[in-house]
């Protein structure tokens, strides 16, 4: 197999490291990963200014831009036009559950892959003061050849959590749906030493779901997570309440 790697940490982040050197176990691994961190990016796609590619190491190259840069980079300029037939994003440093898939750029840097018709799934180790990326990356490995032998459904990534001390060993997991995960406060105020406030988005976690059938239920139990996302994001369940607003004339005027 040909693996294209990313993730939002940065080329030079021991999880993505981990990764590579998992995914070796599948046939060549290339990695295109951003030159820095870029987390919390999400979907983000550079398109006012020019990109740069550095190699960094055999097979191993820096892209001055977003996970979903690096996966275009890494497919029409480093792959030159080659399509891998998988990619894998990560293993992120913090856990992407519940509503925090919205801003990961792990997470759609996986989906940017399926976009362009690639099995693609992204991998999120979920701190817990260990950072012991190698389990996660033998679990990237199962997983890996599970989509070699079977594929993925049209549409579909896999976001993986694996807790960083999981109950379970590496051959089970559970398959959820993704949970909520909120914040107390959005914005923290601060001041510097010369008194003048400045800003950190973010704050303190509310209590973890409970539900065991959530990223967020499982995860908080000990269990490693695999949640099947669709980039076809519309909301099927709400198509005809929102077609009632009209009568269910589609485009025509009421009046």
């Amino acid at each position: 197999m040909l693996i294209l790697v990313t993730n939002d940490d940065g080329v030079n982040a021991p999880g993505i490291q981990a990764l590579a050197r998992a995914m070796m176990g599948l046939g060549r691994v290339v990695v295109a990963a951003p030159d820095r961190e870029r987390s919390a990016v999400s979907h983000s796609l550079t398109l006012h200014h020019p990109l740069r590619i550095e190699r960094v190491g055999e097979d191993c190259y820096s892209v001055d831009g977003t996970p979903t840069d690096c996966i275009h980079m890494g497919v029409h300029v480093i792959l030159k036009g080659q399509k891998p037939d998988l990619i894998v994003s990560g293993i992120n440093r913090g856990g992407n559950l519940g509503h925090n898939i919205t801003y990961s750029g792990t997470v759609w840097a996986a989906i940017e892959g399926n976009l362009m018709g690639i099995p693609s799934f992204a991998m999120s180790l979920v701190e817990a003061g260990n950072l012991d990326y190698e389990p996660a990356g033998l679990f990237a490995l199962k997983i890996g050849r599970w989509v070699e032998r079977n594929g993925l459904p049209e549409g579909t990534i896999l976001n993986i959590n694996v807790p960083d001390n999981p109950r379970q060993d590496l051959e089970r997991f559970t398959v959820t749906r993704q949970g909520r995960r909120q914040f107390l406060d959005s914005v923290v105020e601060k001041k510097d030493p010369r008194e003048r406030p400045y800003f950190w988005i973010g704050g303190d976690q509310l209590p973890v779901e409970d539900d065991a059938e959530t990223d967020v239920g499982a995860v908080g139990r000990g269990y490693i997570s695999v949640t099947p996302l669709h980039s076809d994001m519309t909301d099927y369940n709400a198509l005809g309440a929102i077609r009632s607003w009209d009568g269910g004339r589609d485009g025509e005027d009421n009046t």
